[in-house]
């Protein structure tokens, strides 16, 4: 049984927008349709890279496969059955997937898109007379904006990045948004955010400025507050998490081009966050990255800026801790299904 990449019984969570191109689709990170009005190049490749993105449905199929445009780099596909991992396949120069032996019953599937690489569904196929069955996910929905390592192209697999493993562990409809090498504060991405339906929101913020020197101590702080002045005139009250750069040992003391060091980030960020308490914002909270990925993870940055496979899943886990549980707890269980 074929199942085109428009059937209403499967349902794709975390994506922004989709390129129908008829024999295919592909999910976008931004809006396709305005993709003029973003950055060229580097934003719109890496939103084009569906991290985060989920194609969910129930069935009781025990095998499912795939057919997809070949893409020559890309980071494996996660299949997902009732939230316990049952598999994963290499997508890599391949045009198609299968999995096999799932478990048998009615159960929830997710297949977890590659965060690294595009991702472009020719169709989907069930054994014929398996059920199919749209998937209305009940849980907070959670926005989280950022850099490569939000992005998190070398963690082992979709399912594995950080952001993943928060939204599974603690019941959260995940929206993605790490955009390697391109978190700049664009207001066109606060734009964008603003308009998106959202229980939690956190940014993290700083590092590609730090490497690119696109803002300086003149502008970075108010491009902050700006972002977020722009995302609360769509959530006033919203939680939202604004979290500084966490540790890379050979920019912490060391100005970039701009005369930055990170250790300055850090501190235009929780002023930032500061001034904008001081205004009245009682559900806006400063978070040093440092409580997330501290000096004491050294061993777990192979470039002294990326976390290892292993430090994806430390700093998901520290994020539980310092951010989800603390900040998200009592709302997301006022909401919980």
């Amino acid at each position: 049984m074929l199942i085109s990449p428009n059937d209403p019984r499967i349902t794709w969570q975390g994506a922004i927008s989709f390129q129908d191109a008829g024999e295919w689709v592909q999910p976008w990170r931004l809006p396709y349709e305005d993709l003029a009005l973003f950055p060229p190049d580097a934003l719109r490749e890496r939103a084009a890279m569906p991290a985060g993105v989920r194609i969910s449905f129930h069935s009781d199929a025990t095998t499912l496969a795939g057919r997809i445009e070949p893409s020559l780099e890309a980071s494996p596909l996660d299949i997902l059955c009732d939230g316990l991992p049952c598999g994963s396949a290499e997508l890599a120069g391949r045009s198609s997937f299968a999995f096999h032996d799932l478990p048998p019953g009615e159960k929830l599937i997710e297949l977890w898109l590659p965060q690294f690489g595009e991702f472009r569904l020719r169709s989907l196929e069930a054994p014929d007379g398996a059920t199919i069955a749209p998937y209305d996910d009940p849980w907070p929905r959670w926005i989280t904006y950022g850099s490569s390592i939000t992005h998190c192209r070398t963690a082992e697999s979709p399912s594995l990045t950080w952001p993943a493993i928060v939204a599974r562990e603690h019941g959260l409809n995940l929206t993605c948004l790490g955009y390697g090498g391109n978190c700049h504060l664009e207001p066109m991405v606060a734009r964008m955010m603003r308009a998106l339906p959202a229980d939690f929101i956190s940014i993290k913020v700083g590092i590609n400025v730090y490497g690119n020197g696109s803002r300086n101590l003149r502008t970075f702080r108010p491009a902050v507050i700006g972002f977020v002045e722009i995302l609360r005139e769509g959530h006033p009250d919203t939680p939202l998490a604004v979290i500084s750069p966490i540790y890379s040992p050979s920019r912490e003391e060391t100005p970039n081009a701009v005369e930055f060091t990170l250790r300055d980030m850090r501190e235009e960020v929780a002023e930032a966050v500061s001034a904008l308490q001081g205004r009245g914002d009682r559900n806006i909270h400063y978070v040093d990255g440092l409580k997330l990925f501290g000096s004491e993870y050294t061993h777990m940055l192979p470039d002294g800026l990326h976390p290892d496979p292993e430090g994806y899943k430390t700093l998901g886990y520290n994020f539980l801790r310092e951010v989800a549980t603390p900040l998200f707890r009592k709302a997301a269980a006022s909401s919980a299904p």
